[in-house]
């Protein structure tokens, strides 16, 4: 039992977290590359991408794992992204600090999906059984130039008023 849940209903919940962050991330991306402020859609964003990450470490593990890994810088990130949007209002450096740091956490939150879609998904996993085949790298590569480029943009564009 993980809070009062089974495994299995944690787990969903866990991945229904994960889908709206991802989502709402996404939703936040381009407003960023409108330089459109979504205060509802950043704060949903950020609260279940943070709760992604925590969430994951109460999964049962005996060792540390690669996803504990991704999971505490994810949460640092998001750390630095929370006090440049909310404490320091995006003043300054801190408007790109806030986009690089959100478009990093989106990215994390991505990248374990694709992680986790290649483990899970009937069809995507004979291509990558162990996650070191090349469609796996392909997806991951991919998946790294579109956040890389999508950052770079947002960081020009998104000057909210």
């Amino acid at each position: 039992m993980i809070l009062g849940m089974s495994l299995s209903t944690f787990t969903l919940v866990h991945v229904l977290i994960s889908l709206i962050g991802i989502a709402s991330g996404i939703v936040v991306l381009f407003g960023m590359l409108r330089s459109k402020w979504m205060p509802g859609w950043t704060m949903l964003f950020l609260v279940t991408t943070v709760l992604t990450s925590a969430t994951g470490f109460l999964f049962p593990f005996s060792k540390l794992l690669p996803s504990h890994i991704v999971g505490i810088i994810s949460l640092v990130v998001l750390a630095i992204a929370l006090l440049a949007l909310y404490v320091f209002h995006l003043a300054g450096a801190w408007r790109w600090v806030y986009v690089v740091t959100a478009v990093t956490a989106l990215w994390f939150n991505c990248f374990v999906g694709v992680v986790q879609a290649f483990q899970k998904v009937w069809i995507l996993h004979p291509l990558a059984p162990t996650g070191s085949e090349p469609p796996f790298a392909i997806a991951q590569g991919v998946l790294l130039v579109v956040f890389l480029v999508l950052g770079f943009l947002a960081v020009r564009r998104f000057r909210p008023v």
